[in-house]
């Protein structure tokens, strides 16, 4: 393959999506030692949690807004620079209530990357699923290697460097894409923002069917993956009796199978189609999240943990299937308000999980998870076999 600028674009996407990525991931290894210095409860972490991914949503459609007013490179450079800055104030935060500010305000600033930078990707790359694919897998490396650092760190030195380090690992980015990325031409320059927001419009983009079915189906998986984002590691210390450190390496494993299926399902599903991609991945999901709740050994725990890490890999399948289902011109706001919504509702995972555990235990919070994959992929099946056509 000759190496092209597009490639170079690529490339600098995922890392900047890396960043953004890190910063969230680092948290969850040291939830436990969180709650133990602030002294507070999972429910209160769960809360927190939901805040900064309740942020990361809302900041995707006014990401979009802003991208095709000034240019996707502004905009992408402002999240990876703006996660490195408050992952040192997540860090410094001297007690619960500003660590909660920081938190929420670390989320949105990471939220302007994923839909501006898709957008971006769709400029340049006609098998979009594949490009998403490989643009996604900045996550999972995040998830790679962000689990076992931060778990090292806080177990040596405490939480607040083990969230700190993100800084260090986002500021190269940045100025790596501000050196290498050429300034992107807005969409539209000259349309205020607040021009661009009519509800009407907005209700009725989100309610065609060709949006609204895969708008269910993502919110509903979202929930699982933000659920085992906040919780996976603190699930398999408090439920399965695991050390930290091991379930910072579990949680890195759970990364790991995501990076194959990122690029895996994204190639899957141009060449076979969005649905029959993302319903296998939740289907595989559901039994892995079962076994992870149901196993009586640190190796069936240990399979459903990476199964589950295929369930989570849904993502680049269903974006594609977005983009194709907005017009051109729509695809900047219009994938950013998807990405809100479903980002949004999703994010009610971190403290669905939380609470649900303190009520009744780890074991129906995961089964929970697991019921909503099942549940999505038997819709999606149903709409196949049934020739609904949404």
């Amino acid at each position: 393959m000759n190496w092209q600028y597009r490639h170079t674009v690529l490339v600098l996407c995922l890392l900047a999506f890396f960043v953004t990525y890190f910063a969230r991931l680092a948290i969850s290894p040291v939830v436990p030692f969180i709650i133990d210095d602030l002294a507070v409860s999972n429910t209160l972490i769960g809360l927190a949690l939901t805040g900064m991914w309740l942020a990361y949503g809302l900041a995707q459609f006014p990401s979009g807004l802003l991208a095709d007013r000034y240019g996707e490179k502004l905009v992408i450079l402002i999240a990876v620079g703006g996660t490195a800055v408050m992952s040192a104030v997540v860090a410094a935060s001297p007690v619960f209530h500003l660590f909660v500010v920081a938190l929420v305000v670390l989320g949105g600033v990471a939220g302007l990357h994923y839909a501006v930078a898709t957008t971006l990707l769709s400029r340049t790359f006609d098998d979009l699923g594949t490009a998403i694919g490989l643009h996604s897998v900045g996550g999972p490396l995040a998830g790679l290697l962000a689990p076992v650092i931060s778990a090292w760190i806080g177990v040596r030195y405490g939480w607040r460097p083990a969230v700190a380090v993100t800084a260090l690992v986002g500021i190269p980015i940045f100025v790596l894409f501000l050196w290498r990325v050429r300034p992107t031409e807005p969409r539209k320059p000259a349309v205020p923002i607040r021009n661009r927001i009519e509800l009407n419009q907005l209700v009725e983009l989100v309610s065609r069917p060709s949006v609204a079915f895969p708008l269910v189906i993502a919110t509903a998986g979202t929930y699982v993956a933000q659920g085992l984002l906040s919780f996976l590691p603190q699930f398999l210390v408090s439920f399965h009796g695991v050390t930290p450190t091991a379930a910072g390496v579990a949680f890195s494993g759970f990364f790991v199978i995501r990076i194959a299926g990122q690029v895996g399902l994204g190639r899957l599903s141009d060449l076979y189609g969005r649905d029959a991609a993302i319903a296998g991945a939740m289907g595989t999901g559901a039994f892995g999240i079962g076994l992870a709740v149901i196993g009586d050994s640190l190796l069936v725990v240990l399979l459903g943990v990476l199964l589950a890490g295929v369930g989570s890999s849904f993502f680049s399948a269903i974006d594609p299937r977005f983009m194709e289902a907005l017009g051109t011109a729509e695809r900047g706001a219009g994938f950013g308000l998807v990405r809100t919504v479903y980002t949004v509702l999703g994010a009610a995972g971190s403290v669905g999980v939380g609470l649900t555990a303190d009520l009744y235990g780890w074991d129906v919070a995961f089964g929970t998870l697991a019921a909503l994959f099942f549940l999505s992929f038997t819709a999606l099946v149903a709409n196949k076999v049934l020739g609904f056509g949404y």
